[in-house]
């Protein structure tokens, strides 16, 4: 791991705020290796330095995924300096080092995924391993099939050609629903692509980043990947660009299978469940019970 920071390095072990570890320091309450340190520029290195605070020893925080269904109105960064709420908020000091990958629009809703994995953050958002996004919008206008397949045969923005797979869901009045599948993360792309095409967007909703669904997470909740769950999304999304491309190829697969059947008479309620998303509760199918024998009852009398 490179080096950080000490003071970064214990707010993000969840031991206090970032001003309260710089205090600390100040006081001599911080030792690196068996030595006091008070110097506010000290960088550690988490993997072979040994930190404690008040002789207790402190450890980096694993690393994690977790998931969110990101409201409006909700910065998606760890601070603003306008005083807006941000996805930290929805961090608790256990999860401090978590950073968002990505990011979607204040006034947009959604899956976002947030980790302090940075290898995986940084495949996720690297346009060479073009991962699919998948969104709902609400556009104003009739939507016709022939200007969704000219989106799918691009359209030209100010920087440059961007091209997507778009489903008419349904016809709501004088707008329409729409389910856009992208495989770039460009600044509000898609707003900008159907503002180009004369429809502009009214709500905008990701419902999926790579192999991550929204499912059924509800908005303003989080969902953290348990250990399992994150190693496989890990070896999922580090497989991607190095000659594993089935990935990809089953992601659009599934999206040819047509739009999802959502009402939507409560817009911001997600619909899909996926690998990484919310599982249903009360399902009737179990693990460990596949391929068992019914046991047969004993009649009474």
């Amino acid at each position: 791991m490179t080096q950080v920071r000490l003071q970064k390095f214990l707010a993000e072990c969840g031991v206090g705020s970032r001003r309260k570890m710089e205090e600390f320091i100040t006081e001599g309450r911080v030792r690196v290796n068996g030595k006091v340190v008070n110097q506010l520029g000290a960088k550690v290195d988490p993997d072979t330095d040994r930190i404690e605070v008040n002789r207790i020893p402190v450890k980096a925080a694993p690393k994690g995924i977790m998931l969110l269904n990101k409201p409006r109105g909700v910065v998606s960064t760890l601070s603003d300096p306008e005083g807006r709420r941000t996805v930290a908020d929805f961090l608790t000091k256990h999860y401090r080092s978590y950073f968002p990958v990505g990011r979607l629009d204040w006034d947009s809703t959604g899956l976002m995924i947030l980790t302090n994995d940075g290898e995986v953050a940084e495949r996720l958002m690297h346009p060479r391993y073009g991962f699919e996004r998948i969104y709902q919008a609400r556009v104003e206008g009739v939507v016709s099939e022939e200007l969704i397949a000219k989106i799918g045969r691009g359209i030209k923005l100010s920087d440059g050609m961007v091209r997507a797979e778009a489903t008419i869901i349904r016809n709501q009045g004088d707008s329409t629903w729409v389910e856009v599948l992208i495989c770039e993360g460009r600044n509000r792309v898609v707003r900008r692509l159907f503002e180009k095409v004369g429809h502009p967007v009214m709500k905008l909703r990701r419902t999926k980043y790579g192999p991550f669904r929204l499912g059924k997470l509800d908005v303003g909740q989080t969902r953290v990947l348990t250990m399992k769950e994150y190693q496989q999304a890990r070896r999922t999304v580090m497989s991607q660009g190095e000659g594993d491309g089935d990935t990809r190829r089953s992601f659009k697969s599934e999206h040819s299978r047509g739009p999802s059947k959502e009402k939507f008479s409560r817009e911001e309620r997600p619909n899909r469940a996926g690998p990484y998303s919310k599982e249903r509760r009360g399902s009737s199918k179990r693990p460990g019970n596949q391929g068992r024998k019914p046991t047969a009852r004993r009649r009474r009398g």
